[in-house]
């Protein structure tokens, strides 16, 4: 069965009412027509642009926008654009062009006719930025404490792009990685917080001015208008040429200047405001992004606890340990007071390059040295200390938690001896040539990894039904070694973040756990609780 030509889609849209229209610039087909619905029976002028290859969704714009339209509306733009299936929520049947193109059509004009009718109000606030965007402003505040910040702007490649932190030291260094060079330009700023969130409300928007910026904050939250407004008059009495104000509310952060005239005549505004000359000062609205650590560590886990704050103490910085070391950063290790340290005396050789989180411009450095510097170069907000020594060597107090990530049994053994109950010891390995992936965490009653050696010795509590394969590999000076790839340390350091991150949650079952990655071989032991083995030097 052939594939429908684009004419033959054209042609279908035809009977739809919509006729061939030309070429758009990026080589797609557009169509024009009319979108109805009870308020408008007459129709509203539309053009659709059309992908010629099928593969994305075809585009509506409108080109009258009806006059009794409030400024903002939910699911339309400024310029027309229609909204109607949110992106990567469906995919085009390339091999049925016809019928999927012609559903988007039924779904906009489903769409259009609601919001005709008032309806869909509340998407506003899911589509605020929609409408509220301007220049760029990164915040990278790491606490919850209101009031003043500080501010530096950096000149970006169309605009300047504000900063706003709370340690400037921490978040210059995060604008020289994006390659931005900070500048002496500071404006005072402000940070609120809010109950409400924000959404387009009916009438002109956005807000030009103080006073309609204040109309709209009224009807959201009353005691932060008084908050803005309280600093915005500040601003005036200080003197100050502009002023910068955040608002946390409850799912986004969103931001707006106020642009103080001080070599121009004051603003006209009604008599009753003269006592107020704010009122009448131009606003201007930021578009925010966080690129504070705690934001880009909870974003992907919403309602659950992370790392932050937690002292944790990676050992071995290996074939597993690299890449678990990235994880835990990306999980919170090392912020929000908390700290990560990297144990690992052993220098990366070319033979590790194979399967290591690091690359060749760290080659002959110390990995826990090199791994710290990596995660700095990535997360510059973190606490991270690297320790070149063997853990047998170091102290480790007041931990919250311990991994081990070195896979040697003997260390496994001796922190198992050396750390007791209460401190609780994570240890991640892999089982042979990579047949499968372990994790055991310490519990306060349970089991630890000398009792699971214990229990293996007598063929109990084993990861697979069959025997492990024993495989070395190399040979002469390069000495011998356990052949698996990367995706195999990639599988482990998985598993292990994730049962980091459940002991953080205060989910510590089940303790041990195995997946088997090798389809010749069958687990053997369910994920469960490790109890204590009788014999077991370490527990007694």
């Amino acid at each position: 069965m052939s594939r429908a030509t684009p004419s033959q889609v054209i042609e279908a849209f035809g009977r739809e009412g919509f006729d061939f229209a030309g070429m758009a610039d990026n080589g797609w087909f557009r169509v024009s027509g009319r979108l109805f619905s009870d308020v408008t029976p007459e129709g509203v002028p539309c053009e659709i642009v059309l992908d010629p290859n099928f593969f994305e969704l075809p585009r509506f714009r409108l080109l009258e926008i009806p006059s009794h339209l409030p400024a903002a509306v939910p699911h339309l733009n400024a310029n027309g654009g229609l909204c109607y299936i949110a992106n990567g929520t469906v995919t085009l049947d390339i091999f049925d062009p016809i019928g999927q193109s012609l559903a988007c059509l039924r779904q906009a004009q489903h769409v259009f006719d609601r919001i005709m009718r008032g309806e869909m109000v509340e998407d506003l606030t899911e589509e605020f930025y929609a409408y509220w965007n301007g220049a760029y402003c990164l915040s990278d505040l790491d606490g919850s404490a209101q009031g003043r910040q500080e501010c530096f702007i950096v000149e970006g490649n169309e605009r300047p792009i504000w900063f706003v932190t709370n340690n400037l030291a921490r978040t210059k260094k995060k604008a020289e990685l994006l390659g931005f060079t900070p500048t002496e330009r500071t404006t005072p700023t402000y940070r609120i917080k809010t109950t409400a969130q924000p959404r387009p409300v009916p009438g002109v928007w956005p807000p030009t001015t103080v006073s309609s910026l204040l109309t709209w904050q009224s009807q959201l939250d009353s005691r932060c208008r008084r908050s803005i407004h309280r600093r915005i008059q500040q601003g005036e009495r200080d003197r100050l040429n502009a002023l910068l104000i955040l608002i946390d509310s409850p799912k986004m952060t969103y931001a707006f200047g106020v642009i103080y005239e001080r070599d121009e005549q004051a603003p006209k505004v009604k008599f009753a405001d003269r006592r107020d000359r704010t009122l009448g000062l131009a606003i201007l609205p930021f578009s925010v992004f966080r690129i504070d650590e705690r934001y880009i560590a909870e974003r992907n886990i919403p309602g659950r606890s992370t790392l932050a704050g937690k002292a944790i103490a990676l050992i071995g910085c290996g074939t597993i340990g690299g890449f678990l070391a990235e994880m835990l950063v990306k999980a919170g290790a090392g912020t929000q007071g908390g700290t990560l340290k990297l144990i690992d005396f052993d220098t990366l050789v070319p033979q590790n390059l194979g399967r290591h989180r690091l690359g060749f411009p760290s080659l002959l450095q110390k990995k826990s040295v090199a791994m710290a510097d990596e995660l700095r170069r990535l997360a510059p907000g973190v606490s991270i200390e690297a320790v070149t020594q063997d853990a047998r060597e170091v102290d480790l107090p007041d931990q919250h938690l311990l991994i081990d990530a070195t896979g040697e049994e003997s260390l496994g053994h001796w922190l198992a001896n050396y750390y007791p109950r209460p401190t609780q010891v994570l240890s991640v390995w892999i089982e042979g040539p990579g047949i499968a992936v372990r994790t055991l965490l310490r519990t306060a009653q349970g089991g630890c990894y000398r009792c699971l050696w214990e229990f293996t010795r007598r063929g109990e509590m084993r990861s697979t039904t069959e025997p492990l394969p024993s495989i070395l590999a190399g040979h002469g000076c390069e000495g011998l070694y356990v052949p698996f790839g990367a995706s195999v340390s990639i599988q482990a350091a998985s598993l292990g973040v994730d049962a980091a991150l459940d002991w953080a949650n205060d989910i510590v079952s089940p303790a041990l756990r195995t997946q088997v990655l090798n389809r010749d071989f069958a687990q053997a032991t369910p994920d469960g609780d490790l109890p204590i083995e009788r014999g077991c030097p370490a527990c007694h």
